[in-house]
């Protein structure tokens, strides 16, 4: 089991990225780099492949509307170059607020579209010239500009020919669609104990329709890390970030997070909460997210019990451990967090 932690999507970026680099001799394996619509993540995935020597850079996530799919292949061809091939592509549909509110573009056929993309991505840094026929039209066909357009292939030469892509997904369609086609998987919310009852079908429907070439799928799933016999209190600083997705990334009847949750069996909670966001009274909402999720979606505790949750995790799938580590000495975390998963 790899360890990974992500950098604050409202950080310095500077500043958190040096602070990470720290972390590769503490038995950190990957930092994933957010977007949303804050900074841009590679300019800060570039700042940390010069920062780093042996981790993983990876996007979590690159939104697939607002780049076109060549783009997105050269941006992790160019990634994986000045790094000397550890990128890892993460890559996501994002939602419709952010995607027609900031981007300015049409939040349509998301699993065409992420399906599409993988396979244009690889097909690029094969150094095919790129032909596609469906949500993407590659070339443009006549009628539609210019008529210019011809087939091209990339003019770089890649390190690496298959760079791996991860894809966000939560609903269960995308979710088999990642089993059948990503090289990982990357969940939001995770809860060992449920997952397998809200996504088990849908990732063995997917698996059985994977090339076994790609090998088996990577998860990379966890939470806040805190060990000790008085840090139980730190899982109250998810709350925030829970009532923020749960009840106000999304519209009331399209919310993908307080689905998630509601599956995992808090429906009402997860109702009052997204009523309590959604009427401004976010203070409040926070107050609503139930203590028994932000136990089960963390890693805070006695070591003893950290030790227990890390095993939930790999007993679940789980290939790579994803930490928030908390309190005045990260590096310590991450180094126990490491010897837990020997």
């Amino acid at each position: 089991m790899r360890i990974a932690t992500a950098l604050p999507v409202d950080a310095d970026p500077r500043a958190a990225a040096d602070r990470v680099a720290t972390w590769e001799d503490d038995g950190l394996d990957i930092v994933w780099v957010s977007e949303a619509y804050g900074f841009d993540a590679p300019t800060v995935m570039g700042y940390l492949a010069a920062k780093t020597t042996r981790l993983s850079i990876g996007s979590s996530i690159l939104p697939l509307y607002s780049r076109t799919p060549a783009l997105i292949a050269q941006t992790a061809a160019g990634l994986d170059a000045v790094s000397g091939g550890r990128a890892i592509l993460g890559v996501g549909a994002s939602g419709p607020q952010v995607v027609e509110g900031w981007h300015g573009v049409p939040y349509d056929k998301p699993l065409a579209r992420t399906r599409e993309l993988i396979g244009i991505c690889r097909r690029v840094w094969r150094r095919e010239t790129l032909v596609n026929d469906g949500a993407y039209q590659l070339p443009l066909p006549p009628g539609a500009g210019t008529g210019l357009g011809k087939p091209l292939k990339i003019l770089s030469r890649p390190v690496r020919d298959s760079i791996p892509i991860y894809v966000a997904a939560l609903g269960d369609r995308n979710v088999r669609m990642t089993a059948e086609l990503a090289d990982g998987w990357m969940p939001f919310l995770y809860d060992p104990s449920r997952a397998a009852d809200v996504w088990g079908a849908a990732l063995a429907a997917g698996q059985e329709k994977r090339d076994p070439a790609l090998g088996p799928l990577e998860i990379a799933a966890g939470g806040p890390l805190a060990i000790g016999d008085d840090v139980t209190g730190l899982r109250d600083l998810a709350r925030p970030l829970i009532a923020l997705y749960v009840g106000g990334m999304g519209a009331k009847d399209r919310n993908f997070y307080h689905d998630l949750v509601s599956r995992y069996g808090f429906a009402a909670e997860a109702d009052r909460i997204q009523e309590l966001y959604l009427a401004g009274r976010k203070e409040e909402a926070t107050a609503a997210v139930p203590a028994e999720l932000l136990e089960r979606t963390s890693l805070i505790g006695p070591e003893s019990y950290v030790r227990d949750r890390v095993r939930a995790y790999r007993d679940a799938g789980v290939t790579i451990l994803n930490v928030m580590p908390l309190g005045p000495d990260p590096r310590r975390l991450i180094a126990a967090v490491k010897a837990m998963t020997q």
